[in-house]
């Protein structure tokens, strides 16, 4: 897996941003069966560039704790066969052959808010929103109350099999 990664305010973690989102990434990526090495941008932000982004990409003008863009348009989620057809034409890196599943963007400031007011460690909710992310780059959604019940299955599943739980220390 390729993780393309850019922290534009040089935030500090007490963790290792990147490596711990390569690790939650493929995480996901093992527990929906994809079958390709796959290729995914993350950007860590700030309050006001994921505003403005929320704002230019979704039409809602509202500071908002991640972003995500998806490269492929699933016609269910996670069903990879469809990219073996025509339709899967331009979602493959040209020189690499990786998947291109698409962008995540955290607002770190946003990010460490939620852990404090959840009661859980910054590793924790950094960990969930690239989880969260990755399961909406492969199509999943939470519009309906049982799309959110799977979307929520599958996060706790992925962070239990790494050993990210909410009773980690808040200061991680």
């Amino acid at each position: 897996m390729t993780l393309n990664f850019e922290n534009e305010g040089g935030f500090s973690f007490p963790f290792d941003p990147e490596a711990l989102a390569c690790q939650v990434a493929e995480q996901v990526l093992d527990m929906e069966q994809c079958p390709y090495e796959a290729e995914v941008e993350l950007i860590l932000t700030d309050p006001e560039t994921i505003r403005r982004m929320n704002r230019e990409f979704r039409g809602i003008d509202r500071e908002t704790d991640v972003l995500s863009f998806p490269m492929v348009e699933y016609p269910q989620p996670a069903s990879f066969d469809f990219l073996e057809t025509e339709a899967g034409d331009g979602c493959f890196h040209p020189d690499s052959g990786e998947l291109l599943l698409g962008d995540i963007v955290i607002s770190v400031e946003r990010a460490k808010a939620q852990a404090e007011e959840y009661g859980h460690s910054l590793k924790r909710e950094y960990a969930f929103l690239v989880a969260h992310s990755m399961l909406h780059l492969l199509g999943y959604d939470h519009m309906t109350p049982d799309e959110a019940a799977v979307m929520e299955q599958k996060q706790e599943a992925a962070l239990q099999a790494l050993g990210i739980t909410r009773e980690q220390e808040s200061g991680e």
